[in-house]
This record gives C-alpha cells, structure tokens and sequence, in this order.
C-alpha cells in the first residue's frame, strides 16, 4: 500500500471515529462518512469494506489506544511505585482519567454502545474490554490485598470518568463545569482518589 493509500485511510478512520463518536454507529450513514472526509462511498468501500467493518476498524484503534494506557501505567507503578500501594493505586487512576479527559471521542464511542447503539455486534466487550478489565482487576487485587469489589470499583470508575469526560458537572450557581476547567479537573480527581482510596481500603489519607 501506497503513503498516499496509508493517508487516505487514516483521514478515513479519523472522520468515521469523529462521527461514530457523535452520532453513533445507527446514526451515521456511509455517506455521512464519505462527505465529511470528502472522499465518495466507493473509495471507503475499497479501503474498509463497508460501514461495519469500518466501525470494526474504529472500535479496534480505541481499544488499542485505551489498553496502551493501562500498560504505561503498570509499567510506571512497577517502575516508580513497586511497594506503595497507595501510590500505584492513584497512578493507575489518573492515567486512566487523564485518557478519558484527551480522548472524549473514545469514551463517547464505548458510552453509545452502552446506550446499545450497534446492538447487532455483539463481540466487541468480549474481545477488548473483558481482557482490560481483568489486567486492572489483577493489578488492584495485588495492590489492595483483595479488599474491596475490585470489579464495582472498576466500573464506578470507568462510568464516572467518561461522563465527565463528556459532560462536566454543574457548580453550585447551575454552571456546566468540564474538564477543561483546571479547578473542576482537580476536584474530580481528588473525589475520585478519596473514593477508590476508601472503596479499596487503603492505608492512610489518599495523596
């Protein structure tokens, strides 16, 4: 394949992530797709072979890209951390926020399928998800001594951090708050960091 064909493919897979992410896989269109990219239906058939497995091909990079993120941060715990659990707790936890804040298009993308958008493909939690749940799970069952539900604490997670990701929260005047506001940002985490801390029992005040 040609650098031009590489090129081609990847402003491909950059429009239909933006799209999926907005819209989801049931509202848009492969011609949605090839609008926005400026391209025409043919040439994202050729490329991909269809809106299927296009969204395939999406949902592949997002889950590739979110499982990078968990192993730099178990690679950082047992690089900086080896023996302070508390520490290795809340790096793995801001890795994974500070992903969800830089990537909202990624969280959109799992949030529509929770809403059962592309309900006719059924595979795609099995494959990717299911295997980052167990590495986190593994991760904090050896960092917590078994204490706490690992699995709730992981999803507690997981939902709380990509609603805010998506939508921020509303101040105490009405004021919608995102993660773009350094103060929110810092208050989610510290929120976050008490909750996990006291979730798993850890030892002291959470840093």
């Amino acid at each position: 394949m040609t650098s031009a064909d590489g090129g081609e493919r990847e402003l491909i897979l950059r429009v239909a992530t933006r799209l999926f992410a907005a819209l989801g896989y049931d509202g848009t269109s492969i011609s949605q797709i090839a609008e926005a990219a400026g391209l025409d239906v043919a040439t994202i058939n050729e490329n991909f072979g269809g809106k299927r497995e296009l969204y395939l091909v999406v949902m592949e990079h997002a889950a590739l890209a979110e499982l990078a993120c968990f192993e730099t941060s178990i690679a950082d715990i047992s690089r900086e951390h080896l023996g302070d659990p508390v520490r290795a707790v809340h790096r793995l936890l801001d890795g994974y926020i500070d992903f969800c804040v830089q990537n909202p298009e990624i969280t959109a993308l799992w949030v529509h399928r929770w809403l059962s958008d592309a309900s006719d493909i059924t595979d795609l939690e099995r494959r990717y998800v299911q295997p980052m749940v167990r590495l986190i799970a593994e991760t904090l069952e050896s960092l917590s001594a078994g204490s706490g539900d690992v699995m709730f604490v992981i999803w507690t997670v997981t939902w709380t951090a990509h609603a805010f990701s998506r939508s921020g929260v509303l101040d105490r005047e009405g004021n919608q708050r995102g993660a773009d506001d350094p103060e929110t940002l810092r208050g989610f985490r510290a929120h976050m960091h008490k909750m996990v801390h006291c979730t798993l029992g850890l030892p002291g005040n959470p840093p």
